[in-house]
């Protein structure tokens, strides 16, 4: 019950924060100019674009695949500079003491604190992914691949950075902490290209060195999944598009990611308990 409490707070806490509301506005200006461009192209490819349907879908898939790679990189960011003062910054200012002497079990605040966080990252994702959607389904009549299963995997990416910046909080600085997030999600970003031109090129290297930093942190694995989930099927087989992936994590990627969010949990509520506050 307590857990819950903390949650609760958690989420309120979170969205008085000018962080939270600035991605907000930022990702409502980006929904707006995002279906002011899907409007024109659209009049465009009606005007004089292709007239072979299986060409427009294409088309109208690439604009999706590009819309959610923004939206996927809002989320990133937004789970991180919401969260990784949550605990480091507490502790610095000791305003947790507060809170420790009251009749609560230290695992119940960073629970709490996590569940309250997963609950803020799920709303905004479904906000500006189903926002993404809608603008194509309004104004194309394109509906999107397995989405849900899309959106799914973002949220497992984010719940992995949340996961990430709760432990880091439990024995960093508010800096230290951010410079961690950042850092493990920058280097499964270049480790993830690395690997695509590897499997392009055939080098087997290259392809065992993306494949460890997934290993390390499963953020990028998750999201070429994710498009791999909602590519259209020609873009599958031919990797007509820039966000197709010629080396696809497998659904044990997914799983993996699954249990790094709980070693990480379990981590960070190890932590949190023998921390001297």
């Amino acid at each position: 019950m307590a857990t819950w409490v903390i949650a609760r707070l958690t989420f309120r806490e979170a969205s008085r924060r000018k962080i939270l509301w600035a991605a907000l506005i930022l990702g409502v200006a980006f929904l707006a100019l995002y279906g002011v461009g899907v409007y024109f192209i659209q009049r465009e490819v009606q005007r004089s674009g292709p007239r072979d349907p299986v060409m427009q879908r294409e088309m109208y898939n690439f604009l999706l695949m590009a819309g959610l790679y923004v939206v996927n990189f809002l989320v990133v960011m937004m789970t991180v500079l919401t969260s990784v003062d949550t605990l480091a910054g507490e502790i610095a200012s000791g305003t947790v003491q507060a809170v420790v002497t009251k009749p609560l079990r230290r695992y119940e605040i960073v629970m709490g604190k996590w569940l309250g966080f997963a609950a803020m990252l799920a709303l905004y994702l479904v906000l500006m992914g189903g926002g993404v959607a809608a603008v194509m389904v309004a104004l194309t009549r394109y509906f999107t691949p397995g989405l849900w299963r899309g959106l799914g995997l973002m949220m497992l990416e984010g719940l992995v950075l949340l996961s990430v910046c709760i432990l880091g909080g439990t024995s960093f600085s508010t800096l230290a902490n951010g410079v961690l997030a950042f850092g493990l999600y920058g280097l499964a970003f270049v480790g993830g290209w690395i690997e695509q031109i590897g499997s392009f090129l055939h080098n087997e290297t290259a392809v065992n060195i993306g494949i460890l930093s997934s290993l390390v942190m499963p953020s990028e694995a998750l999201w070429k999944r994710a498009a791999y989930e909602m590519q259209s099927s020609i873009s599958a087989v031919f990797g007509m598009s820039p966000f197709t992936s010629t080396s696809v994590p497998s659904p044990a990627m997914v799983v993996y990611a699954v249990l790094y969010v709980l070693v990480m949990l379990a981590w960070a509520l190890r932590q949190f308990a023998r921390r001297d506050l």
